[in-house]
């Protein structure tokens, strides 16, 4: 269901149950929130199998968590699966080719960009059938898109194609290979992408993250003095 794959620098993560456009279940979850939480490479490559990125929560899953004991730990894992993507120390990038429904958006917002293939179309449907988005992306969503996009798309349930997708800021870069923009991310210095990434995502106040910032940049000086030091001979 989760294969993954250490190619150098990166890390291919694919969801792989193209036969059901890649719902994922409970052990899919689990299983991506381990790839997620300590990669030996300083980028991760989310992707789909097949035609679809991700349909998002295996709906047969939810619906019979209903009468076995209730849906809170399929929730919950959810949560903490998108929370581990987001706190990775690795960058991660999802690449959107297809279909990105519910639960797959959801993961997708929790990854440091999104880039997506033209093909690429992005939906949240639950609420034409009585659900919504549970995995932090009620959260994410707002932050990401701005409020009144984030009502716009949840609320109506219509499909956007990648071109209104990437007006609204829902993903980054539309390209012909997404898995190129995780290859030019792997070429820069790995202590760099996690000291930015870690500073990007810090939501403390400014004053903390204020002084963050001159610890991380200090670190990165002090490991790259001998190297800072050549460009002025």
């Amino acid at each position: 269901m989760i294969d993954i794959d250490d190619q150098g620098d990166v890390r291919v993560v694919t969801l792989d149950r193209a036969d059901r456009r890649n719902a994922i279940t409970l052990a899919g979850l689990e299983a991506l929130e381990v790839a997620a939480r300590d990669p030996p490479t300083p980028v991760i490559y989310l992707r789909g199998s097949g035609v679809a990125f991700c349909a998002g929560a295996d709906l047969e899953t939810v619906g019979s968590l209903a009468t076995e004991g209730g849906v809170e730990p399929f929730v919950r894992q959810g949560q903490r699966t998108a929370d581990a993507i987001e706190s990775s120390p690795a960058t991660v990038i999802a690449g959107i080719d297809g279909a990105a429904r519910g639960g797959g958006i959801e993961l997708a917002l929790a990854c440091d960009l999104r880039v997506a293939t033209l093909d690429a179309t992005f939906g949240e449907p639950g609420v034409t059938f009585g659900l919504f988005g549970s995995w932090g992306g009620t959260v994410r969503l707002p932050e990401i898109v701005g409020m009144g996009n984030a009502l716009d798309f949840s609320l109506s349930g219509r499909v956007l194609d990648a071109e209104e997708a990437l007006r609204i800021g829902l993903i980054s870069r539309i390209v012909d290979d997404p898995r190129s923009v995780a290859e030019e991310v792997a070429d820069n210095d790995p202590a760099a992408l996690r000291h930015i990434k870690a500073r990007i995502r810090d939501r403390g106040d400014k004053e903390d993250k204020e002084a963050a910032e001159i610890e991380s940049f200090r670190t990165l000086v002090e490991t790259h003095a001998e190297k800072l030091q050549q460009f002025g001979e």
